[in-house]
């Protein structure tokens, strides 16, 4: 089969691969869509030790199963396998199974692929109203779907309509605002100094969109603040614009040092929540929030065939891309 192969730092090659062997309980899926995610950037880079080159990057799939228990159902890829047995796994957070894989790293090859194997248990069938481009959402949708769920959980009861800002405009970023109107909130801006990105959000979207290079404007207190870029500045300015008594959350892994104000964060009592993935549960909830629309029009990402990866994640990283999201077809 044909794969686009992380060969080392900044080289991507489209190449042939061996077919993915089938084992039991196992799907052989047909990938007709897969995302480029932050973390394939990362990876891109050399900067995630995780994923040692040479690797098949890609974990936001979606596909037709050709063989196995689910021939002939059209579904969407929870990337994260677990163990099922762990004391986190029977309490319902797998996400946080000591015995976690995800596609995309060591052992398990990505979906950057025209193949990939999957268990059963991490498929969700997709309507056929739904083409595979939104269903490749689910995975990043998920991820936002998760820490809104947990920061909402958090927030004092007593507010009603709670002022949030989310901090970067990109896929988790978007997501993470879709997924607070999906909740029912209604105060929602995003930070967003990419003059590109800001514009198609501008265009493309009712939130309210504004540079934070141009400063934070007169509301200085959020009762809910998304990191969705997880930099030491987007960190800072997170403990900053959280009102006393207020939710962070963290979803961006840009780097891992520097930006907590601690002594804020303890003497107005802001809660900081570090949050990973999605449960098992997130992830099919996160489908049916795709299947019954509550995300609104998935029109805000660029597809492009997976054989022009490489010239994608060129233009990424050159900060080219206005779309939030770029799905490759193989």
């Amino acid at each position: 089969m044909k794969a686009l192969v992380y060969i080392d730092v900044k080289q991507l090659e489209f190449c042939d691969v061996p077919d993915p062997k089938l084992s039991t309980d196992e799907n052989l899926i047909a990938i007709r869509s897969v995302g480029i995610c932050g973390s394939d950037m990362h990876a891109y880079l050399g900067h995630d030790e995780r994923r040692p080159a040479p690797l098949i990057l890609g974990h936001e799939a979606a596909g037709d199963v050709i063989e196995g228990p689910m021939k002939g159902e059209r579904v969407t890829v929870n990337p994260l396998v677990t163990c099922q047995t762990c004391k986190e796994c029977r309490s319902g957070r797998s996400n946080l199974c000591g015995k976690r894989q995800i596609i995309s790293m060591q052992p398990r090859e990505g979906a950057f692929a025209e193949m990939i194997v999957m268990p059963s248990r991490n498929l969700v069938k997709v309507p056929n109203n739904i083409s595979f481009n939104d269903a490749a959402l689910t995975e990043p949708l998920a991820v936002c779907w998760h820490a809104i769920r947990l920061g909402l959980d958090a927030v004092d009861t007593g507010i009603k309509s709670p002022n949030t800002l989310v901090i970067g405009g990109g896929a988790i970023g978007l997501g993470s605002a879709l997924s607070l109107m999906a909740k029912g909130i209604k105060k929602i801006k995003i930070a967003e100094p990419n003059q590109t990105r800001r514009a198609f959000l501008q265009a493309n979207t009712w939130f309210d969109v504004y540079d934070p290079d141009q400063g934070h404007g007169e509301l200085s207190n959020y009762d809910v603040v998304v990191d969705a870029v997880g930099f030491s500045s987007s960190r800072a300015d997170a403990c900053a614009l959280t009102r006393p008594g207020g939710v962070i959350i963290h979803i961006g892994l840009g780097d891992s040092e520097g930006g907590l104000d601690i002594r804020r964060l303890t003497l107005q009592e802001i809660s900081f929540i570090g949050t990973y993935t999605y449960t098992s549960q997130d992830f099919i909830e996160t489908a049916h929030a795709i299947f019954n629309g509550s995300f609104g029009s998935l029109d805000w990402y660029e597809a492009r065939p997976l054989s022009e990866g490489n010239e994608a994640f060129s233009q990424i990283l050159r900060g080219e891309i206005a779309a939030p999201k770029i799905i490759l077809n193989p």
